[in-house]
């Protein structure tokens, strides 16, 4: 099997390299609104956003900063197929503006973007985040009632684009070998992800950091496994450090990202070049938790009702059957990005 992974130098706002219907799932982690690190990028894209910050207008300055994400989401209904889902990983902001201390709640603002251009809202999942300090209030300290909650999530929101479901040709190979064992939906598929936590950035280019998010490898790659089959291309319209390329790419789908700073794209050939190791460490992962979930089941004086057909363990349910995991075997660098062979496991 073989994947392409191209990375776009460009304004998301407008995907021109993307034909209409030509990405089947989204996973993105935007700069957040009212997070100081983004003020310059945001102004620079629309100066009322520095204007309403000099006047010290913070919710003209958060519907500003907004409306250049609005551009992005707008594009990403054009190019998702019909039945296609989006997933956005943002948090909410808290900032004092000419003297007011509020949370912006991001969060909410992206879910009346996206409904508005008509994608159907889906239970959204909640993760926590690592924190800079053992402290858990902001404010008056010890005494009330003037402290404040110390913000420790984020939000991956999840949206469908066109209401129904993607259709697939019946029994498709694709789908199936793509499939997900049943311990790991009963995990994947709960709305707090108390197991994954962020990750500290660690780029040598100090002005890269301050332009850069920490984004979790474990969260895209859930999300691929997910919501995509195998043969499926995922675009990330915000790249940055190419995580959610990196985990399309050891899952085994396509993928496309767009970002501003060309920089970028040069740090991402380190990611790369680790693809295989990465590749071969998730999927013996994988593996070993399920051989593990088949030896507390038959502990239990229980069995599972159904052989894998490539592997040498019992799953649970029919449709875990043809599960079938692929690790990186090569990466070669092309023109636009990188041409990936895959081989079975």
């Amino acid at each position: 099997m073989e994947t392409s992974h191209r990375v776009v130098v460009d304004d998301a706002r407008e995907l021109d390299t993307l034909a209409d219907d030509s990405v089947d799932l989204v996973v993105t982690s935007p700069p957040y609104p009212m997070i100081e690190m983004w003020d310059e990028a945001f102004g620079a894209l629309d100066p009322a956003v520095a204007d309403a910050l000099e006047e010290g207008d913070g919710q003209r300055a958060f519907e500003a900063m907004h409306g250049v994400l609005d551009e992005v989401w707008a594009e990403l209904e054009r190019v998702l197929v019909d039945g296609g889902v989006a997933c956005v990983n943002v948090g909410d902001a808290t900032r004092t503006v000419d003297g007011s201390f509020r949370v912006y709640p991001n969060h909410a603002r992206v879910l009346e973007a996206f409904q508005s251009l008509g994608f159907d809202p889906l239970p959204d999942v909640l993760w926590r985040k690592p924190t800079n300090s053992a402290a858990k209030f902001m404010g008056s300290g010890m005494v009330p009632p003037n402290a404040y909650v110390t913000l420790e999530h984020e939000y991956v929101l999840l949206f469908r684009n066109g209401g129904d479901s993607r259709s697939f040709e019946p029994g498709a190979d694709r789908r199936y070998e793509a499939a997900y064992f049943w311990e790991e939906r009963n995990r994947w598929f709960s709305d707090v992800w108390t197991d994954v936590t962020g990750d500290l950035q660690a780029l040598d280019h100090d002005e890269l950091r301050e332009r850069s998010a920490a984004f979790p490898f474990e969260i895209p790659y859930r999300l691929v496994n997910m919501y995509s089959a195998y043969g499926d291309t995922v675009l990330d319209p915000f790249w940055g450090t190419g995580t959610t390329s990196l985990a399309a790419l050891v899952a085994g789908r396509d993928s496309v990202g767009y970002e501003r700073e060309a920089a970028f794209a040069e740090v991402f050939d380190d990611a790369v070049a680790d693809a295989p190791a990465l590749s071969r460490s998730v999927v013996d992962e994988r593996l070993d938790r399920h051989r593990a979930f088949v030896a507390d089941v038959r502990a239990e004086g229980d069995e599972l009702g159904y052989d894998a057909v490539h592997y040498d363990f019992p799953v649970r349910t029919k449709q875990e059957r043809e599960i079938r995991f692929y690790e990186v075997e090569s990466v070669e660098s092309t023109d636009e990005g990188y041409r990936v062979t895959h081989e079975p496991v």
